[in-house]
């Protein structure tokens, strides 16, 4: 049948974009774990935790080379167009801000690290609901990507604009602080890095959003308004 070089081609693509997606969603699985034991190393003052979330971090680096090396294979064999490239585009930018929140979460576990060296801080609670925040952002940015959910990947935008507050005011709290409790300033720094790591977590959450609507809808929300 004169179709079935072109069936067993589109066989073959399929079966390369699921198992990118797969590995995707795996490294997915690894930097949600880390992040999660960047949390508890800092807020339960535990080093194993953040020592645990520091050795980790190799096992997603490693999954983003074999992302990348899957990504441009499938692109070299297949020439895939229109949807198809989109997807295989979108699989590889989110390996790649994937990467970025296991890098965000070392360097939560080692400034934890260094905060577990001293007495708690009191202020260290008000931290919490930025960690809720940012977890929160970074599972429902998977989860559009994993389901093409396009109303879920749209509500990371306004989320993330809520997350850049919380840190700002926490950033601002402890500031002031440091006039009052000079002897803690170290300390108040530590925590005011751990948030914008926090903040910076919600960017990348944000574009793993992005990109899911634009695999999906051929739509870019980076920018609304221009374009």
């Amino acid at each position: 049948m004169p179709d079935e070089p072109a069936r067993h081609i589109l066989s073959d693509f399929n079966a390369a974009l699921e198992e990118l997606r797969k590995n995707v969603l795996m490294m997915a699985s690894l930097s949600l774990r880390n992040l999660e034991n960047a949390r508890k190393g800092h807020l339960e003052r535990d080093e194993d935790w953040c020592n645990t979330t520091i050795a980790d971090d190799e096992e997603v680096d490693s999954l983003e080379i074999e992302v990348d090396r899957e990504g441009i294979d499938i692109m070299l064999r297949f020439h895939p167009v229109a949807s198809d490239l989109r997807n295989v585009i979108a699989a590889m930018k989110m390996s790649v801000n994937l990467e970025r929140v296991a890098d965000q979460a070392v360097g939560i576990a080692r400034r934890a690290r260094r905060l577990n060296l001293h007495p708690a801080l009191p202020e260290t609670g008000a931290i919490e609901p930025l960690y809720s925040h940012a977890i929160g952002m970074v599972r429902d940015a998977i989860n559009a990507f994993a389901e093409n959910d396009l109303d879920l990947a749209r509500t990371l935008k306004p989320r993330d604009r809520e997350l850049d507050a919380m840190n700002r005011d926490f950033a601002h709290a402890l500031t002031d602080l440091m006039s009052k409790n000079t002897g803690r300033i170290e300390s108040y720094l530590d925590l005011i890095f751990i948030a914008r790591f926090l903040e910076r977590i919600g960017d990348q959450s944000t574009n793993i959003a992005e990109d899911t609507v634009f695999a999906v809808a051929s739509e870019d929300i980076r920018h609304p308004g221009h374009g």
